[in-house]
């Protein structure tokens, strides 16, 4: 039964805790151990820890008298602000969270830190709410990975490894229970039985879910008082900083965990070694640890890719020299006169394109085959392994069964649901939106996004008008340099251009997305960024390919023929470059992809510098002394730990960082038949990604919260689209945009040699075409009167049927790949099952059966056959070792009439 959510009362706290905690829960002491010495996270008392800092800022200029009414309406807006901070401090101390407040004066402003922690009580309570996972018994067994295992097993040296100190421990774990608290392992060691990151998640979650309004206007929550700007920043805090110490050798074994990440992750020096995933990932968590999982593997599979396209390329440069239609054009001089490109264009010699058509030749060969069927199974296999990867990883960071049981709904969502529903398998209220309003919503958007798809198109076509007026205005200049290469400029200007569109309606975009989906009341959090992300990708992948693929498909295939030229807008079809499409498409997609790399990369580099400078002004502004010298006011020499990570940056998610390299996969799979580089330099693109966002994580962000995954999401998902996509694509560049079928079909009825292949390929333009009677060669399997050539439609069948076979012969060893390579190794379901086995002993309320029984590691998951024992010969039954009584057991009456077998 629906109930709505706004017969709650407007007080109502959304946080089951008592104003008075318990003191006894989890049935251990609450006092808070020592802390470290050495440890600057912590209250006044030198004890208690610091899970969460929340900052806000306040204007001391509007106090004064005689202000402005713009400084009074500001002054108002304080008042507001300052009830908000007071009504959501209260609700927090009421369920439990200790406070210490500490103020920073400066000249105009005061900026005021709560410094808050979670006691033990409250820890205990809110782990068993949001299903934190402890360990119950360490795993021994070592983790490799698929390139360690190859090169181990072939004794080649393995450069890539490193050894990183302090490496996290590996258990077996299971969901946190008060009541079985003396089963888990460290259980007797309060102060480090919960990990610093789950801290930080229960505050978190408390945070989100504490009111400091009226729920009716959805005053709820963290967030929504950051933008409301009733508080600057809310964030836990790093351990340390992440300078190396001065001075003498420190013991690596004694680093904190943000300095071995510095030290063995971030620093460029270490571009070529293994990424340190387990520290990652118990610093950041494991939304964070599966991005750079993936986007290192990624990284990895890229090299064999780079490597065969290289050569690809090299065995086009190879053909620049001896292939026959390029002597042919070359050595013709005026045998070839081509009709004009446009009305006010001149006739041509094809010989003037000998430069630009062996150049075509690198991008366009007999090897391009050969890389559009590689790449399209490199593709399906490096999903089908990174699946593998998946598994193994989720399994080992306690996230295999994340979204199905243990992904609780979004505190934004629980807070601002209008109504509650009974949960048919807990029976408990949760909170629930109607699946009808949330599908009209989402309706509305999909509109949304239909007319921004539109003006996408809008703008490609007026790109293709702006090239075609730009050629013309060229012709018109009569500069012969400038005439000569109109088609080209005309190009790649209109790349240019296209690429500076592409960037601002993605910003556009972006931002309607976040409203739309907001707005759509999905209940966890990964349906919210799954729904997020598809409506973005559907958006930027218009946004990133329409010109691409109009240059691919559709570009000089609907031109006419001389004395019948189609026309658009009352202006003539743009027609290929003297080179062909080919070469333009690929000069489209160096200049998209290679451009927004480097743009991105200096992006990435140069703006979070801009933007902590920036941040540390606004903090510590520069004030004049009396003597007239400028300084900073306002900085301590030795600033506290919040301090210091207030003056970083905040850290925006993960979602940029995957568009961009999802955007980059399609780069180099769906047109990968027209620029066979296109994996090389997305491999150096990704050397320095990883260590860009290793840097920004590591040193110019503030800590994130932790947040878990079982995977990268929806991404995988979007992968596997473009992945067909990319076959399909590929099949129709070499069928309709290549020369590899006209070509072989001409060999076939030609003896095997391409002489006179460029006499084939070009028509004659029909009598009437000018006054003068004179006849231009222009492409097109045509004959005197415009009619197609017999041979047109024979290409036009081999095409058709070259489509056919490729995809489909492409899509059946993807599918056998698919069937052969597993999902979940044999040996993670093996861990898996013997987890479940564990937790299930561990949280069993019959005592005897809550005796685990612990094995060696090695033993416990061996494989290897061993021998049976031979049977006692004593009819003895062997002693129990179980500590319940033997069932009673009947003796079973025969049966006199059941006949002997």
């Amino acid at each position: 039964m629906m109930r709505r959510g706004e017969e709650r009362e407007d007080v109502t706290t959304l946080i089951a805790m008592t104003n008075t905690t318990d003191h006894n829960y989890g049935s251990m002491d609450t006092g808070m151990s020592q802390v470290s010495s050495g440890d600057r996270n912590v209250f006044s008392d030198g004890i208690t820890r610091i899970d969460f800092v929340l900052v806000w800022e306040e204007n001391l200029a509007v106090l004064k008298n005689g202000a402005s009414e713009k400084d009074k309406s500001s002054h108002a807006t304080q008042d507001s602000h300052r009830k908000w901070r007071k009504d959501f401090l209260s609700r927090l101390q009421a369920a439990g969270i200790d406070q210490e407040m500490r103020e920073v004066l400066q000249a105009k402003k005061k900026i005021s830190y709560v410094l808050l922690s979670a006691p033990w009580s409250v820890l205990c309570y809110y782990a068993e709410e949001i299903s934190l996972r402890v360990p119950l018994q360490m795993v021994t067994t070592p983790n490799y990975n698929w390139s360690e295992r190859m090169l181990e097993k072939t004794k080649i040296p393995n450069l890539m490894s490193q050894d990183v100190p302090n490496l996290p421990p590996d258990y077996y774990t299971c969901q946190f229970r008060t009541n079985k608290l003396e089963r888990f392992l460290g259980s007797e060691n309060k102060k480090t039985f919960f990990k610093t990151t789950q801290r930080h998640q229960v505050l978190y979650e408390i945070l989100a879910r504490t009111p400091y309004g009226a729920l009716k206007r959805g005053e709820v929550g963290i967030e929504r008082l950051l933008s409301e700007n009733a508080f600057s920043a809310a964030y836990p805090l790093h351990e340390g900083p992440f300078e190396m110490p001065d001075g003498e050798a420190v013991d690596s074994q004694s680093l904190s965990m943000r300095q071995i990440l510095h030290q063995y992750w971030a620093r460029w020096a270490r571009w070529k070694n293994y990424q340190p995933l387990d520290h990652i990932r118990e610093y950041y968590g494991e939304k964070i640890a599966l991005y750079f999982a993936w986007l290192g593997f990624y990284t990895g599979w890229l090299l064999p890719a780079a490597v065969v396209g290289t050569l690809v390329f090299l065995f086009g440069i190879l053909l620049m020299v001896t292939d026959t239609p390029a002597r042919e054009i070359c050595e013709s001089r005026d045998e070839f006169v081509m009709c004009p490109l446009c009305n006010i264009c001149s006739y041509w010699n094809l010989s003037s394109i000998c430069t630009t058509f062996k150049a075509g030749l690198l991008f366009d060969n007999g090897g391009t085959v050969f890389f559009s069927i590689f790449m399209a199974l490199w593709a399906v296999t490096f999903l089908e392994y990174w699946k593998r990867t998946s598994a193994v990883l989720a399994h080992r960071w306690d996230c295999s069964e994340f979204q199905e049981t243990e992904e609780r709904p979004r505190p934004e969502f629980t807070a601002t649901a209008p109504m509650t529903l009974r949960n048919p398998v807990t029976g408990a209220e949760e909170p629930h939106f109607p699946k009808r309003r949330r599908f009209n919503r989402t309706l509305t958007g999909g509109i949304v996004i239909l007319i921004m798809v539109s003006v996408v198109l809008m703008f490609v076509v007026a790109i293709i008008i702006y090239r075609v007026i730009l050629s013309i205005i060229i012709y018109k200049s009569h500069n012969a340099f400038l005439i000569f290469s109109a088609g080209r400029i005309a190009s790649l200007t209109g790349s240019v251009l296209n690429l500076l569109v592409i960037l601002m309606l993605s910003r556009v975009y972006i931002y309607l997305a976040h409203v739309l989906t907001r707005w759509e009341m999905h209940r966890t959090q990964t349906k919210y960024e799954d729904m997020f992300i598809l409506k973005v990708f559907i958006f930027q992948f218009v946004n990133f390919y329409s010109s691409p693929v109009y240059i691919a498909f559709f570009k000089g295939r609907f031109v006419g023929y001389p004395g019948n030229y189609y026309k658009l807008l009352g202006i003539r079809n743009e027609d290929c470059g003297a080179g062909g499409c080919l070469i333009e498409l690929a000069q489209e997609l160096l200049v998209i992809m290679v451009g927004k790399q480097v743009i991105n990369n200096i992006q990435e580099f140069i703006v979070p510098k801009l933007k902590s400078w920036w941040q540390k002004r606004k903090i510590h502004p520069m004030v004049r002394a009396e003597d007239g010298e400028v300084k900073e006011g306002g900085q301590m020499q030795d600033a506290t730990p919040w301090e210091t990570d207030y003056e970083l940056l905040l850290c925006e998610g993960l979602f940029d960082e995957y568009l961009e390299m999802v955007l980059q996969f399609g780069f180099i799979t769906i047109f990968v038949a027209a620029c066979p580089l296109a994996p090389l330099f997305a491999l150096i693109n990704n050397w320095v990604e990883v260590r860009l966002d290793a840097q920004k994580f590591v040193c110019q962000y503030r800590r994130p919260v932790v947040e878990r995954a079982q995977d990268i999401g929806i991404w995988l998902d979007i992968l596997q689209v473009i992945t067909y996509v990319a076959v399909i694509s590929n099949a129709f560049l070499i069928a309709f945009t290549s020369d590899f079928l006209p070509r072989l079909y001409y060999r076939y009825h030609n003896d095997g040699n391409l002489r006179g292949y460029v006499n084939f390929t070009l028509g004659t333009s029909p009598s009437n075409f000018n006054t003068n009677n004179m006849q231009c060669r222009y492409r097109g399997y045509r004959d005197r009167k415009g009619h197609f050539r017999p041979e047109y439609f024979h290409l036009l069948a081999c095409r058709l049927a070259f489509v056919i076979v490729f995809e489909h012969v492409v899509f059946f060893i993807g599918r056998l790949i698919d069937i052969m390579v597993p999902d979940i190794p044999e040996d993670v379901e093996i861990k898996i099952k013997r987890e479940h086995y564990m937790a299930k002993e561990a949280l069993a309320e019959n005592q005897a059966l809550g005796k685990v029984v612990v094995l060696d590691e090695k033993e416990n998951l061996s494989t290897e056959l061993r021998r049976r024992p031979k049977p006692q010969t004593s009819t003895a039954s062997p002693p129990r070792e179980s500590d319940s009584p033997p069932p009673l057991l009947n003796p079973i009456q025969e049966d006199p009439d059941r006949p002997l077998l």
